[in-house]
């Protein structure tokens, strides 16, 4: 998960699908709701047994060390060898695609649906193009709420839901300088809006997996298939910004692969090397991915 969240366009939620622990994950969140209200009642030892401790710290761990460790060298690679990264990463959800999907039930109706929902969804989500927004705390504190649901919600990239909502420079330049004019205040808005979303949206997704989980399931499918648009190897740049001296790429257009050459064969080779991964790891988990 915490390789994805290096890069631009790819989910730490997509991550939790394919690992199996997509389940687990979201009631080690729902969790610290309980231990919060239990908190507020006094109640510390109920408080202490219903937060999922164990797993959170394990998983924030990985999460920590891998961003800490592997940022530089997936910086690198998005940088010198974009085609060949982008290329696992596609390979890697589209198993991961193939594998869920198998569990789906109901292709004709209700997951069918959600599945066509979701992947319409994603696939127009990810084409947008920024736009300008206010800089209230009110919407600081909501970019923050609907950022933060990318950990959680396969196929989505937060940094790329903050670009279409016109705040990833003001977020990004107030977190560098955190103790420049309003910084501290935009840093904590946007904190609080943070832990609310998770806190919330878990919830919901806790409850339509408990309830409906046959669409639900299908539906955040289909958002991963609807990203593939956004991790598609091979693009040229339609439209680009440059943010204190950095260039990022607003739009961009998905083409077929202009030459067949040893950097092709490359990004193949990569491509089917992820999608056999997430196959071996279905086997390793027992067939746990997507649960």
């Amino acid at each position: 998960m915490g390789c994805a969240d290096i890069v631009p366009g790819v989910s730490g939620g997509t991550m939790a699908l394919i690992t199996g622990i997509y389940g687990q994950l979201l009631l080690a969140i729902s969790s610290v709701n309980d231990t919060i209200k239990h908190a507020l009642r006094l109640d510390f030892a109920t408080a202490a047994s219903s937060l999922h401790l164990r797993f959170l710290l394990c998983l924030l761990s990985g999460i920590g060390i891998s961003i800490i460790g592997l940022a530089g060298l997936m910086h690198y690679l998005l940088a010198e060898k974009p085609i060949p990264t982008w290329a696992l990463f596609f390979g890697l959800i589209a198993g991961s695609i193939l594998l869920i999907g198998r569990k789906i039930k109901d292709w004709p109706g209700k997951g069918g649906i959600s599945f066509l929902v979701g992947s319409l969804g994603a696939f127009f989500l990810v084409g947008l193009i920024p736009v300008s927004t206010p800089e209230t705390y009110s919407f600081i504190f909501f970019a923050g709420m609907i950022a933060i649901c990318a950990m959680i919600l396969p196929g989505i990239s937060g940094s790329f839901l903050l670009l279409i909502m016109g705040k990833y420079q003001f977020i990004t330049g107030a977190i560098k300088n955190p103790f420049v004019g309003e910084s501290i205040m935009v840093i904590a808005v946007f904190g609080c809006g943070c832990v609310c979303g998770i806190l919330g949206f878990s919830k919901i997704l806790s409850y339509l997996l408990s309830c409906y989980r046959n669409a639900t399931m299908a539906l955040l499918t289909g958002l991963m298939l609807g990203s593939l648009r956004k991790i598609w190897p091979w693009k040229e740049t339609i439209d680009s910004i440059v943010i204190r001296g950095k260039t990022h790429i607003l739009s961009t257009q998905n083409i077929i692969p202009p030459q067949i050459d040893g950097e092709f064969y490359l990004a193949l080779t990569l491509s089917l090397l992820g999608f056999a991964f997430v196959i071996v790891l279905q086997k390793m988990t027992n067939g746990h991915i997507g649960e």
